[in-house]
């Protein structure tokens, strides 16, 4: 693929958010122009050795459209094949996407792994947005083998979750270019890049008080419920009422004191007083 071929894959439109350039060099190859577009600074330049073997690429074929084409655009290969500009533009998407899914095969060899950790230690790949993780370096990742299934998330080592990209010009890469696999074996590889966890957690509080959660029943239903008691016993009027209050696991007991019974009216009769 020569130069004028290459200019005629448009770069990503840049955010605002970085200064990187992109390589549009005559004398660069396709893997470092497409490595050198803005949005697609999580890839490493795969060696062009690993791409020849045949046995790295076993299986891709079947996933590929256009799959010679496409791999002989990312060798540069030499073509006398007339190709219309719709033909150019299909060979270069399937360039892409077998590019990618080498990618996520190269990073886990030792060269691959060693070119990724260079982007980790130089915070490429950014820093985990959780405050109490205090500026983690993250590792790209996926949530699927599968192309086109999910976008690329960044994975914490501190607190083990995964979140989407800072900028947003991130957000169209493949998370199957890196695969499920890369930050955990990463980190099994260089066990010096294991962080401490973290010992701090956010603690929600309600005028400095913590809140607790609901009450849970054993009988099932909710936890906002009233159950109220009721006691016949002559000797106290009392009835017992027990609320199950959302402010705490615990119930609350109110004695509630009945009215004494008024006495009956009495009627004076000669000689007696009866009682109505």
């Amino acid at each position: 693929m020569n130069g004028a071929d290459k200019a005629k894959k448009e770069p990503v439109e840049a955010d605002s958010d970085t200064d990187s350039e992109d390589v549009s060099s005559d004398d660069s190859t396709w893997i470092q122009w497409f490595c050198g577009l803005r949005g697609n600074e999580f890839f490493v330049e795969v060696d062009e050795d690993y791409i020849q073997d045949d046995f790295n690429l076993t299986g891709l074929r079947s996933m590929v459209p256009n799959y010679d084409y496409a791999l002989d655009m990312i060798l540069d290969a030499e073509t006398d094949e007339a190709l219309t500009e719709c033909q150019q533009e299909s060979i270069q998407s399937a360039a892409e996407m077998l590019y990618g899914l080498i990618h996520a095969r190269y990073i886990l060899t030792n060269r691959g792994l060693s070119a990724m950790v260079e982007k980790h230690n130089s915070m490429d790949f950014g820093r985990c947005p959780r405050v109490y993780c205090q500026g983690q370096a993250i590792l790209p990742v996926g949530q699927s083998d599968i192309p086109r299934m999910n976008t690329v998330k960044l994975f914490c080592p501190k607190c083990e979750d995964i979140y989407y990209p800072k900028y947003t010009r991130h957000n169209h890469l493949d998370g199957a270019y890196f695969g499920t696999t890369f930050p955990h074996l990463l980190l099994q590889m260089y066990p010096e890049l294991v962080p401490s966890k973290p010992t701090l957690s956010y603690t929600p509080r309600i005028y400095g008080f913590k809140i607790h959660k609901p009450s849970i029943k054993s009988g099932g239903g909710g936890g906002g419920g009233t159950s109220v008691g009721g006691s016949n016993n002559n000797n106290n009027n009392t009835t017992t009422v027990t609320t199950a209050t959302p402010t705490g696991p615990t119930a609350s007991v109110v004695k509630a004191e009945k009215e004494p019974k008024a006495d009956k009216p009495t009627k004076t009769v000669t000689g007696s007083t009866v009682a109505k």
